[in-house]
């Protein structure tokens, strides 16, 4: 790593002001070379300013929500976990790279079997325990084993073992090489908490300290005055508010009754970019839109009725109507264009009435009416997506039935139950860990529950391949086993549009999550 690199890397983390990166910069005659991140507009060059009340408008939220990392499913706890309670070992900064957080650094044996993560000195909890190696084994600990509920348990099952070496020091040995083990590090779910912690109380090394939480409500904090990033967490006080109504949210920071939101209305959004006081922020990263279906029951478990379903939508009409071109076609397989071993020379998909007809006739299932779940809680226009997948498939011979659920509770009643639903996925930022999380056959998160043999086969050796030709390779087929066999539907890729009052200042937006990577209470402040 070059020195401008370390030393952006360091600024970004916290652990330099600017003014000690400027001084270093220009000691070493780099200054002419500095990422246009620091000084290419006022904006951004501009210092934040410490103080006030943040209130985020948040889409999603539920009552039967628990702060317990493992159970997390939806926006509004990942923004309160990772963006404002707990820490990671590893942060994804604003250019998808893996950077040190509650770890000091890593290194990995040749093979990446063998992973030593020196921790960070002098962290300590809300509580004011030291951090120390026991906290990270038993916070990652908690993810593994035959019992556990995390959702985290595909993304870490290839841990074999964890110990220390000293307080300071983690070792991982992994079942096999895993090139990509710093970015699962950084996963939402493996936040560190203290060793004998419930997990429920929201403690940990964050910015933030909880104060009061109403499950799919309110969460209220404020700021950590010992908190180890020394530039970040500018705000004495975070309220976080769940308003799953757009209409509501979008009011509200138009009224005045909260500073930020995120999912914007795509229909009224150059609306909202023309009011006076708002700015609308686009960040074009990995999510991507998706209506799963289960393998395991019929009629799903019949990749002639997928095929049929996947040839009876028309993508293009669909990113140009619900995300009003603030998006991408997808392929049926959750790769995007951001991703490393996105295979762009896989042939697109479109919308073919004669090979829907051909596979709908050659299942047999004719007759049957595909019934389709979704609500706004899966995703902003989910619901009207639904409906012109509907009318779609209807000129092609194909019955399908829209059921609309409820916003509350669709991610515990719907998202991998029903056989048929519209779900969202953030993405993750490698493709071992999408895959890993939503399609290796015992992952928690399968939401197809599809299993095939070469596809798991190929998973596992390419983790461990450090050539990148041989990997890229493999990563390739994998996204044309699951366009051609697996048991999603994925239409299109969008944007995230999040709005805040021009009150707030920013950097760089991370794009590998919402509201700048999660961390929007960490990294903005107010003006």
């Amino acid at each position: 790593m070059s020195k401008l690199k370390e030393l952006e890397k360091l600024l970004i983390q916290g652990s330099i002001t600017r003014r000690e990166f400027i001084s270093r910069v220009s000691a070493l005659g780099l200054t002419a070379a500095v990422s246009t991140m620091f000084f290419k507009s006022p904006a951004q060059a501009a210092t934040p300013k410490k103080g006030g009340r943040f209130r985020l408008g948040l889409a999603g939220g539920s009552t039967t929500d628990s702060l317990d990392p493992a159970t997390i499913t939806d926006m509004m706890l990942q923004v309160v976990n990772q963006g404002q309670l707990r820490n990671t070992l590893v942060e994804i900064d604003q250019d998808a790279n893996p950077i040190p957080e509650l770890a000091e650094s890593w290194e990995a044996t040749p093979d990446a079997k063998k992973w030593v993560f020196k921790l960070r000195k002098g962290v300590e909890f809300h509580n004011g325990k030291t951090m120390d190696a026991d906290d990270v084994i038993y916070s990652i600990n908690h993810h593994r084993g035959a019992d556990t509920k995390s959702a985290a348990k595909g993304i870490i099952e290839a841990i074999a073992d964890i110990k220390k070496d000293g307080k300071d020091t983690v070792i991982f040995t992994l079942t096999g090489g895993n090139a990509d083990f710093p970015y699962i590090m950084s996963d939402y779910h493996l936040t560190i908490s203290p060793a004998g912690d419930k997990f429920v109380g929201g403690m940990g090394t964050g910015g933030y300290i909880l104060k009061d939480y109403e499950p799919g409500v309110r969460a209220f904090a404020v700021r950590n005055p010992n908190y180890f990033k020394a530039n970040s967490a500018y705000f004495d006080e975070v309220e976080t508010l769940s308003i799953p109504d757009v209409n509501a949210r979008t009011n509200a920071l138009k009224t005045g009754q909260i500073d930020a939101m995120n999912r914007c209305e795509l229909k009224t959004v150059q609306f909202l970019k023309r009011t006076r006081g708002i700015q609308v922020m686009q960040q074009n990263g990995f999510k991507h839109y998706t209506f799963a279906m289960r393998t395991d029951t019929a009629p799903f478990d019949n990749n002639d009725v997928r095929l049929a379903l996947k040839y009876a939508i028309d993508r293009k009409q669909m990113v140009k109507t619900i995300l009003r071109g603030f998006g991408a076609i997808g392929n049926d397989h959750p790769i995007s264009m951001a991703n490393r071993y996105h295979a762009a020379d896989l042939p697109q998909r479109q919308f073919d009435p004669d090979k829907a007809k051909f596979h709908l006739k050659k299942s047999g299932a004719g007759n049957v009416t595909f019934r389709l779940h979704a609500a706004d809680a899966a995703f902003v226009g989910a619901v009207d997506a639904a409906v012109l997948y509907q009318e779609k498939a209807k000129t092609v011979g194909i019955n399908l039935e829209v059921v609309r659920e409820p916003n509350d509770g669709y991610w515990s009643n719907v998202w991998l139950k029903k056989p048929w639903c519209a779900v969202f996925w953030g993405g993750r930022p490698t493709e071992d860990m999408m895959f890993s999380t939503a399609y290796a056959a015992d992952a928690s998160w399968n939401d197809t529950f599809w299993k095939n043999k070469r596809f798991n086969e190929l998973l596992v050796a390419a983790r461990a391949e450090l050539d990148e030709t041989k990997r890229r390779k493999m990563y390739h087929e994998m996204q044309g086993i699951v366009r051609d066999d697996g048991g999603v539907v994925v239409p299109m890729f969008a944007a995230d549009l999040s709005a805040a009052t021009d009150k707030i200042g920013h950097d760089k937006l991370g794009a590998n999550w919402e509201m700048d990577g999660f961390r929007c209470a960490e990294r903005w402040w107010f003006k």
